[in-house]
């Protein structure tokens, strides 16, 4: 039989339900051990979590990020999934991406060789918001009707439903973009160190609106294989392809440093050239020829983020890296960094003394894609070490 002992703790796992929801352990103890451990006096802090968990065992599939015990009141670092991929331009589907990275994090060990004890900081991730999960569904396919509308040659400016159909997914964008904002502005109050998790590159510019509120300046280190500079791509005022264009609307941010980009227009080099050295990037091509001529990758990285300032924001579209580690992202071109390479990158970063005030992470492939829910878990744990690392949590 179960003892007492054992019981309280298992308290501070949580199971699975069918609804994907958590129900306590407690719940499926024998009747004569439930008052017991659900008594008040047994909840536990986050010391004792972090006492009774073992990092070593085996990840638990309790509806928290790498089966962490943490909830959002006692983790340092809380993460915001964001599940929209209403303008994107090619592939559909990372509005689930959220969930998969969270389904297949379970797996990751805890050990990390740059942040040892890096899960003690405690990591939170909110499941998705299912209204915004419903009401991207609805505008997508309202919006690929009318990107198929563009791509037959259609002209907008003819065609009173193309009109109405773009107005109304750009007020849904805003809408998004404020809840965003809302949201995460709550969690900086409180004092939380905050990641997002996308859905498209549209969705962190809430973020960015609410970290201005806080910070007087900072830098966005961008990892991406588009610039994401062009104004209202398609029409869409908060496009996947615009984010940036809007980020720089926010005078605060004082330097934005692309790396990785293999994939730009004529509008978005012209912009670079007329930023007043605002912009600055490293394509993948001007990397690889960097390393082709005698550079080594530890001098390139120190040149990258040299012109940082000391806060920084990361902004991580996961088709910055090599399309074999993310095949099904909505985007994906020949080229980019590694794995290794994007960590050595942000490790360059902390070890330069700068602070990550916060990410996003986003165009992951949603649910089904099991290699890019791996992969991006990766990331995902590897941001909030190091950002957790740089802010001395």
């Amino acid at each position: 039989m179960l003892g007492i002992t054992s019981a309280l703790v298992l308290l501070k796992f949580r199971k699975s339900d069918e609804m994907g929801g958590t129900t306590p352990v407690a719940w499926c103890l024998p009747s004569h051990l439930q008052i017991k451990v659900l008594s008040k006096h047994f909840i536990m802090t986050k010391q004792e979590k972090i006492t009774n968990l073992d990092p070593s065992s085996v990840g638990l599939k309790n509806g928290h990020f790498i089966g962490l015990p943490f909830n959002e009141e006692d983790a340092g670092i809380v993460l915001l999934s964001v599940p929209w991929d209403v303008t994107v331009s090619y592939n559909a589907g990372t509005s689930t991406g959220p969930q998969n990275i969270l389904e297949a994090s379970p797996q990751l060990d805890l050990y990390d060789s740059d942040v040892p004890d890096a899960w003690k900081m405690g990591i939170y991730m909110r499941h998705i918001d299912l209204f915004w999960l419903n009401k991207s569904k609805e505008m997508r396919k309202e919006a690929e009707a009318y990107i198929q509308f563009l791509e037959n040659g259609g002209q907008i400016e003819q065609d009173e439903e193309a009109k109405s159909t773009l107005s109304v997914i750009n007020k849904a964008c805003l809408q998004l973009k404020d809840w965003v904002f809302q949201e995460s502005t709550k969690l900086l109050e409180v004092g939380k160190k905050v990641g997002i998790v996308g859905g498209d590159h549209s969705v962190p510019l809430g973020f960015l609106k609410a970290l201005a509120n806080k910070y007087e300046n900072f830098g966005i280190l961008q990892i991406d294989a588009h610039q994401d500079l062009r104004e209202a791509y398609e029409g869409f005022t908060y496009s996947h392809a615009s984010i940036f264009h809007n980020a720089l609307m926010i005078n605060n941010i004082t330097k934005l440093i692309q790396v990785g980009v293999r994939d730009h227009c004529q509008e978005e080099t012209e912009v670079v050239a007329k930023s007043n050295n605002r912009i600055e990037v490293w394509t993948d091509q001007k990397i690889q020829e960097g390393k082709y001529g005698g550079g080594t990758y530890q001098d390139l990285c120190d040149q990258i983020i040299s012109k940082l300032p000391h806060h920084v924001y990361i902004s991580f579209d996961i088709d910055g890296l090599s399309p074999y580690l993310c095949p099904n992202t909505g985007t994906p071109v020949p080229g980019g960094l590694n794995f290794s390479e994007a960590c050595y990158l942000v490790k360059t970063v902390v070890k330069s003394g700068r602070e990550i005030i916060g990410f996003d992470l986003c165009e992951v492939a949603g649910l089904g894609n099991e290699w890019d829910g791996n992969v991006g878990a990766r990331v995902l744990y590897k941001l909030c070490n190091l950002m957790g690392q740089s802010a001395n949590l």
